[in-house]
């Protein structure tokens, strides 16, 4: 059976990074299961753009090795405090990445 961030991750959240980025922290605290969910790729440009409707370029994945972390940012729908923003902190973002499922 198949594990999700949510179960694998000790820590996962995300924040701004100014007003116009949003930055998501994904922390392990165990090399084993940081590797097999950086090595199955779910983490990936493309479908964290579909689970958040950005553009694949706007996306940026980055694997912390030393940190046994991936770090995901990319420009937020709205600037923080905008009119329309509904997380002015960018704190409840993290949510749909804890559903993701890592295969075995």
């Amino acid at each position: 059976m198949a594990n999700t961030i949510g179960d694998l991750a000790v820590l996962v959240r995300s924040k701004n990074a100014g007003p116009f980025w949003l930055t998501f922290d994904i922390m392990f605290d165990d090399e084993a299961v940081y590797r097999r969910v950086r090595d199955s790729r779910v983490l990936n440009k493309d479908d964290i753009a579909s689970l958040y409707r950005r553009s694949r370029d706007e996306v940026i994945v980055v694997n912390h090795d030393a940190a046994l972390a991936v770090k995901v940012s990319f420009p937020r729908p709205q600037s923080s405090g905008s009119k329309y923003d509904s997380d002015v902190y960018g704190g409840a973002q993290y949510a749909p990445l804890l559903g993701l499922a890592i295969p075995d």
